[in-house]
């Protein structure tokens, strides 16, 4: 038999599933996508269906193969990078899903997290959001898979005497597929990664076990949770009846991980941006956790086999790349995303507007839900085209407060951002990438494959197997692309700073609590 020449990937993300062929050097041999369907049952819940998200899966990998014209025979490993905290709760006897996974975005469990915030501590106060973060790294929000589970729990009838019989599993999307690739009801392995578990609100972070301590205020039954496990191992092989049989399972990681990991930020203080729907900032931090003062996540950014465990700051913007949506859906100023950018371009700067796209609430670093979207400083001289430039900066800003925020966190250990390494459909945007050199005051840089999220699932898998030998080795296949240097002077980058800080305190406080 001949020796592998590919290692196969599955980026299961929010909107679509796609399976990707990639060879020695890091290349897309091959890939195949499907988008599945985004149920909205009512105002703030986002569902996906599990069976159509596994069967996307399945026909996407063997399209993938049929187009790289190969065959399980030549793939030395599978690996999974998925949407972080979408959770799924399924019968382990048929895998039938109690109910529709609730997505990330779902903000449903708003009332959950302010009935666990509104507890009163051994002083007789509210223990508030942060009441689990020395434990976990994660305030209290709707966007964590814990509270999710807890509402399945107490709201789908008859799951938790279920799960409490022990009938019932839990995972996020990767313990989801790689359960069902394994065998599904006929044995499949119930694991998920330490980076996935990380981002339910359960996992110690020290530990990297699930803590029953939380686990017993949220009302979670253990028996429910998945064996947590390294980001790059052999879970088991592919036993479904599949073009993939026999092939082994070895790595998981949630998206920004692996995006992380496919942009090579091996050494701490390196630092990756992916513009998408929002954008997720992570900054590595080395070998020890990094409690955030300032508004961020504390994180695992992978692990790999059985070395030490390497950990981030996070920053998670809910609304950057929908936000151009928006002005062509919703305003319908431009037809298209990509006219968004010679619509910028037609002025020379924002007119003194300023877009603070709130819309559901501020993430990192402000975390405030009760925000909503402000566009201000407007006056009869602005234009659409004005308009435009504010939506470009709105994700450059609020991508700085991130910056300034991980900067303020790690200086005790000293650590540095020199340049952003950038990926996400977003980084086409030429203007956009010299407002965020503008505005940080660092290089930026998108590197030559921009397919960096299933490159990192598939870096995993492959030095699972040994297929790569190392993490250098992979350090070694990351090319620059394009680069932009910082242009703006300081008094100019300060100036801008201060009016956006006032915009967005014209944002807060539009939403009374519940």
């Amino acid at each position: 038999m001949s020796e592998p020449r590919f290692v196969l990937a599955v980026d299961q993300g929010t909107t679509s599933t796609r399976a990707m062929v990639l060879d020695h050097a890091g290349e897309v041999v091959a890939s195949h996508q499907l988008e599945h369907e985004q149920v909205l049952p009512r105002a703030g819940w986002v569902e996906h269906d599990p069976m159509e998200i596994w069967r996307n899966t399945r026909i996407a990998i063997g399209a993938a193969l049929t187009a790289a014209d190969t065959s399980a025979a030549h793939v030395a490993a599978l690996g999974i990078t998925n949407q972080r905290e979408t959770t799924v709760v399924w019968d382990r006897r048929t895998g039938e899903p109690v109910c529709n996974a609730i997505v990330w975005q779902d903000t449903r469990t708003q009332r959950v997290v302010e009935e666990l915030a509104a507890e009163p501590g051994p002083d007789g106060e509210p223990l508030g959001v942060d009441r689990f973060r020395e434990v976990c790294g994660l305030p209290l929000a709707t966007y964590f898979a814990g509270p999710k589970l807890r509402w399945v729990l107490d709201n789908v009838p008859g799951v938790r005497e279920r799960a409490e019989a022990g009938d019932l599993l839990f995972g996020t999307v990767d313990s989801w597929l790689v359960w069902q690739l394994t065998g599904g009801p006929a044995g499949g392995v119930h694991v998920t990664d330490v980076t996935n578990a990380s981002r339910t609100m359960l996992m110690d972070l020290r530990t990297l076990a699930w803590d029953p301590d939380t686990c017993a205020t949220l009302g979670i039954p253990v028996s429910m949770l998945p064996t947590i496990r390294s980001s790059s191992e052999v879970y088991g092989e592919v036993k479904v009846d599949s073009v993939l049989t026999g092939v082994p399972v070895a790595a998981a990681l949630g998206d920004q991980h692996a995006a992380t990991l496919g942009q090579a930020c091996f050494t701490p203080g390196a630092a990756k941006n992916t513009y998408g729907t929002g954008n997720f900032l992570l900054l590595n931090t080395g070998a020890t956790p990094v409690d955030s003062q300032n508004g961020l996540l504390t994180t695992l950014g992978w692990k790999l086999g059985e070395a030490e465990p390497v950990y981030a700051l996070e920053g998670s913007i809910a609304v950057t790349g929908s936000l151009v949506q928006w002005l062509r859906d919703n305003l319908g100023l431009i037809r298209t995303a990509a006219e968004v950018e010679e619509l910028a371009r037609s002025v020379e700067d924002n007119g003194g507007a300023y877009f603070v796209p709130a819309f559901s609430g501020l993430f990192a670093p402000y975390w405030r839900p009760d925000a909503r979207g402000a566009l201000v400083g407007l006056t009869r001289y602005v234009t659409k085209g004005h308009l435009a430039r504010a939506v470009l900066e709105a994700t450059a800003f609020q991508t700085r407060d991130v910056v300034e925020a991980m900067l303020a966190d790690a200086a005790a250990s000293g650590l540095e951002v020199s340049e952003l390494r950038v990926d996400g459909g977003m980084t086409v945007n030429d203007l956009l990438m010299q407002i965020q050199a503008d505005l940080l005051g660092v290089p930026v840089v998108r590197p030559r494959t921009g397919e960096t999220t299933a490159l990192g699932a598939a870096y995993a898998a492959g030095l699972a197997v040994g297929f790569w030998g190392s993490t250098q080795e992979i350090a070694d296949h990351w090319q620059e692309g394009s680069r932009w240097e910082p242009e703006l002077d300081e008094e100019r980058r300060a100036a801008e700073i201060r009016r956006w800080s006032r915009a967005v305190e014209r944002s807060l406080d539009w939403v009374e609590e519940s």
